[in-house]
């Protein structure tokens, strides 16, 4: 139905019936076949301004049409600053990512807006819609769904270098710079290490002396172990891990947490590893001066398993810094933003990222980006 269209002078001579006329707004609108509210709405505009009442085709005063001119120029400014604050990675990206920017943000600002603040021309953008996609395309598409897939099974912890170690160990050729694009294009990012140089102002210990000496390298598995613990914050209070890692592969042997900072905690991880590991054969175990390393029960089970004590200088944590790397990862990669109801909540998620991720999963850059029981695997098989 093609919408009724008046002209001025139509407007004013049916204003002037009910103003000068005397004739009543319900029989003039009958009369001219008009809607009461339309004639109603006419009337008020002539009376608030008789002699600019109507312009042109009757819609606006040219005050208003002026203000609605600038309204919209308003929109259109702030859709193309919001359009490029949202889009501004896109400048230096090719046209086809920005027309794939257009066609996810259609619903929200014109195509016309977004195609003037990106550079980009309409036609090109509607030729781009019905186009097939290149093989390039097809693969990137393939790829950045196992990239995503690579990022998601990491817990959102992996960057680009360990996605990428996962893509050749699946037998995708492909290069470091494409998935750290592939990765971009998708928003997947690690979280970020909190990185803080802490100072090296210890002194030598009187309990034993420090024998590693920041050697973090073993030839062979069970010849140097370091150890320490760490809290983890429950509602139900805090939560003490203890941890026993090789250094030659960097993995976890032994591990034990209580609600109490006790000496049996770090007793009970240190036998995990000899069960685990078998009696050790001239092996070194490296901590700290705590108070529950060097407990008279500690003490006595490292000297039944012919274990060699080492322990860092007073104060400093450099001496222990491929244990503070370890906890600092598990923080990192998945307490860090955890809200923990109970201890038994907390102990789950631990283990489930030790034994289920740590261990066996998660690609190590000391290893050559291979999982600490990966990298014990093919030792063995050397």
């Amino acid at each position: 139905m093609t919408r009724r269209q008046f002209s001025r002078e139509f407007k004013r001579e049916a204003v002037q019936l009910v103003l000068e006329r005397g004739v009543s707004v319900a029989q003039a609108a009958r009369d001219l076949d008009l809607h009461q509210t339309v004639l109603r709405r006419w009337i008020t505009q002539y009376r608030d301004q008789p002699a600019g009442a109507f312009p042109g085709q009757g819609k606006l005063t040219p005050a208003d049409d002026e203000v609605r001119r600038l309204k919209r120029e308003v929109a259109r400014l702030k859709a193309e600053r919001d359009i490029l604050k949202k889009g501004r990675g896109l400048l230096r990206q090719g046209p086809a990512v920005m027309f794939g920017f257009i066609a996810k943000h259609r619903g929200i600002w014109p195509v016309s807006w977004m195609c003037g603040a990106l550079g980009v021309s309409r036609s090109g953008f509607h030729a781009w819609l019905i186009r097939s996609p290149s093989a390039r395309a097809r693969s990137d598409e393939a790829l950045g769904a196992r990239v995503r897939a690579s990022f998601l099974l990491s817990d959102r912890t992996y960057g680009a270098r360990r996605v990428w170690r996962d893509m050749l160990a699946e037998g995708i050729s492909c290069g470091l710079h494409r998935i750290e694009r592939l990765m971009r294009e998708q928003a997947l990012r690690a979280r970020p290490r909190r990185r803080q140089l802490p100072k090296d102002s210890g002194t030598r210990s009187v309990i034993a002396p420090n024998v590693l000496e920041r050697d973090f390298r073993a030839d062979r598995p069970n010849r140097k172990w370091v150890a320490d613990f760490t809290y983890i914050w429950t509602a139900q209070g805090w939560l003490y891990l203890a941890v026993v890692l090789d250094l030659f592969s960097r993995r976890v042997v032994g591990w034990s947490m209580k609600d109490a900072m006790t000496a049996q905690m770090v007793t009970d991880a240190l036998m995990m590893a000899i069960w685990r590991r078998g009696r050790p054969d001239t092996l070194l175990h490296h901590s700290d001066q705590g108070s529950q390393y060097t407990s008279e029960s500690f003490q006595r089970l490292m000297a039944d398993h012919g274990i060699t004590c080492s322990m860092s200088r007073s104060g400093n944590c450099w001496d222990n810094a491929a244990m503070e790397s370890f906890f600092s990862s598990l923080k990192v990669e998945r307490i860090r933003g955890q809200v923990y109801r109970t201890r038994d909540q907390a102990r789950a998620d631990v283990f489930d990222y030790i034994e289920r991720f740590y261990n066996p999963r998660r690609r190590h850059s000391t290893l050559g980006y291979l999982s600490p029981m990966d990298y014990e695997r093919r030792a063995m098989e050397a």
